[in-house]
């Protein structure tokens, strides 16, 4: 049984790689059908923390309770014009089986909103999990994001730009580190057909690129991207990586042998986790970083414009 649904997914695969996850993208079949991380469960579904119809979450956590266990929001990537929650239980399972209790949350996208409406939403997330991740076992002080492809652009902007998270009354300071698989972080200009629709409006274009935001006072970072990625281009992670580390921020750069876009989301799977030790090593990262002790206040850097309004 076991093979017939490996060789099934890897045949969603194949499509996944035809269509780049679009919205008739068989990734929900290959949640559906692949096995999941037995030492975590899905707690809550459809857990409303906004007024919008996609302002709805889901909770897991790991099968063994533990007391005030790390919280880890992933947001997941569709060119901020797809995607569901519903299709990465797969991810939801992994990450809760490291001991994260984890969150995956719904967010507005394009044509409904565009920037920075989607951030607003990811951080109205994080704001639910302050108030009310306790009763799940999570530790609302212990924070970590993560994401993959426009998901690690959320994730890794409502990390490095503090705005976003004051703006709903959450202290940055509850943000101890982020994680980016796959992720856009130095696309001006914009040349394509995603970024001119999603971010074209923008006045102050500057303020969409989460490299502009690295300062030595930001988060904690694990970048990975995979050498065969022509969706996102390896080098996104290679620029925000040493802009970081410039900035004598702590950082994780992993570039995996083999892996394409879809690979390092995968790659999180039980039936691709021997792509690439990226679970392990994400996971090992962000333990790290949630069990210290934030020391400092963040602050948006001197080069924001003051007429912006995230």
């Amino acid at each position: 049984m076991t093979r017939l649904i490996t060789a099934f997914a890897s045949l969603i695969c194949l499509g996944l790689a035809a269509l780049g996850f679009s919205k008739a993208s068989p990734l929900s079949l290959f949640d559906a059908i692949g096995p999941r991380d037995a030492g975590g469960r899905l707690a809550a579904r459809d857990v409303v923390f906004g007024t919008n119809a996609r302002n709805r979450l889901d909770v897991y956590v790991p099968k063994v309770a533990a007391d005030a266990a790390p919280v880890l929001v992933f947001f997941y990537g569709g060119s901020w014009d797809s995607g569901s929650k519903d299709d990465y239980a797969f991810v939801g399972h992994a990450l809760a089986a490291q001991g994260f209790v984890t969150v995956l949350p719904d967010y507005r996208l394009y044509p409904q909103v565009r920037f920075p409406e989607f951030l607003n939403d990811g951080a109205a997330a994080i704001a639910w999990v302050r108030d009310n991740i306790a009763s799940y076992g999570g530790d609302p002080r212990r924070i970590v994001l993560a994401g993959h492809s426009a998901g690690a652009y959320n994730a890794v902007m409502l990390g490095l730009d503090p705005r976003y998270l004051e703006n709903v009354g959450v202290d940055p300071k509850v943000i101890r580190a982020v994680a980016g698989l796959s992720g856009p972080y130095d696309f001006l200009p914009l040349d394509t057909d995603t970024t001119v629709k999603v971010f074209g409006q923008t006045a102050e274009l500057a303020e969409t690129q989460p490299m502009n935001f690295v300062g030595p006072l930001s988060h904690p970072a694990f970048l990975a991207t995979g050498d065969g990625d022509t969706t996102v281009k390896p080098r996104h992670t290679a620029r925000l990586a040493e802009r970081l580390r410039a900035a004598n921020v702590p950082v994780q750069e992993r570039v995996y042998t083999g892996l394409d876009h879809k690979d390092t989301l995968l790659a999180l799977s039980v039936t691709f986790r021997s792509k690439a030790p990226e679970l392990a090593e994400m996971s090992s990262f962000l333990m790290r970083q949630a069990a210290g002790r934030t020391q400092f206040t963040m602050r948006a850097p001197n080069a924001h414009s003051a007429k912006f309004q995230p």
